[in-house]
């Protein structure tokens, strides 16, 4: 339960959270006002939610396979409705090989029936739920995903790779996924493959300014929330030089790669390979884990122009002057 008491401005004494402060912030901080923030241009069309099915047009990899294998009478492939999914789940634990029935963003009903064998299981699953849905669009469209974000799939076509971090988590972790796979709403995702923006956002700066401008959820599981409109649209990402940038991009290749290796090992059994997650590594923290991130970090540190280390209050006091700067060019 939380109590909050306003005044008409005349109060000279005020208490937050049980201790004197001298004066209190929008979002119920003391101390520095994040809350002054712009959203930056420079970010736009990056960051987008995947989308929301509203019925069961998921599927196991078995129905997948005897999909894929079907014949339409056009001679048109399967393959192009029937893809991999991904959730927040295949990011912070291990990719369940999970697939996904998807007729795009407006495919007509003439043109997605001409997928037989996917149709059909999308007529006898899906339409008897989404049929009755209050929403005309969800009802009358029954054979596409509520929410199929165009957006996102246009900004994500041609890349090799995309970058992605769960909405709720106790640690702000960011994997890549293959350009094949369909990320759904637990998933934020950004259109751009490069290692050096992964660096960035995957840096202690980055992170810091996503918790100061996110919220918590009170859940061991959850930790807290990434919220794209506060935590992404205001970052103000630094001005690197050449060599800055490959630095970055160097160290943020460098954890993946061994990220990669400690999920992955040689020989190991598929009862180890369970075990081993990225959710279980970031809460272990391994030496070679903070020794990565700490290259990572002052690489970070570097192409902003500052020293290493530096405490969280002078980050981001330097992020919300940065901020100012760039949303008024």
């Amino acid at each position: 339960m939380s109590f909050v008491g306003f005044d008409d401005g005349t109060e000279e004494t005020l208490t937050l959270n049980g201790a004197m402060v001298t004066a209190i912030n929008p979002n119920l901080t003391a101390g520095l006002d994040l809350t002054k923030t712009k959203k930056l241009p420079q970010n736009e069309g990056i960051c987008f939610q995947g989308t929301s099915k509203k019925a069961a047009f998921d599927i196991t990899r078995d129905e997948a396979d005897r999909l894929l294998a079907g014949h339409n009478p056009d001679g048109r492939s399967n393959s192009v409705v029937v893809r991999p999914w991904a959730t927040a789940r295949d990011v912070t634990y291990r990719p369940r090989d999970e697939w996904i029935i998807d007729f795009r963003t407006d495919m007509p009903e003439h043109e997605a029936a001409l997928y037989e064998a996917p149709f059909q299981y999308v007529e006898q699953h899906v339409k008897p739920v989404r049929v009755r849905n209050r929403r005309p669009g969800y009802a009358l469209r029954w054979w596409l995903h509520a929410e199929p974000r165009p957006s996102m799939r246009k900004a994500l076509s041609g890349l090799s790779r995309f970058l992605a971090t769960p909405g709720h988590a106790k640690h702000r972790i960011f994997g890549w996924l293959p350009p094949e796979a369909l990320p759904d709403q637990s998933l934020y995702v950004f259109a751009r493959d490069d290692d050096y923006f992964f660096g960035i956002l995957h840096s202690c700066v980055h992170e810091l300014w996503a918790r100061a401008h996110g919220t918590q959820v009170r859940s061991a599981k959850s930790g807290f929330r990434y919220t794209p409109t506060t935590t992404f649209l205001t970052f103000p990402f630094p001005d690197p030089t050449e060599d800055q940038r490959a630095e970055v991009a160097a160290a943020a290749k460098a954890i993946e790669d061994l990220r990669q290796g400690w999920l992955n090992p040689g020989g190991a059994s598929e009862a180890e390979l369970r075990r081993r997650t990225l959710n279980r590594l970031y809460n272990e923290q391994p030496a070679w884990l903070r020794h990565a991130h700490e290259v990572l970090d002052r690489a970070v540190c570097a192409a902003y122009g500052w020293s290493y280390p530096l405490d969280s209050e002078t980050v981001l006091a330097a992020l919300a002057a940065l901020n100012g700067e760039q949303a008024s060019t």
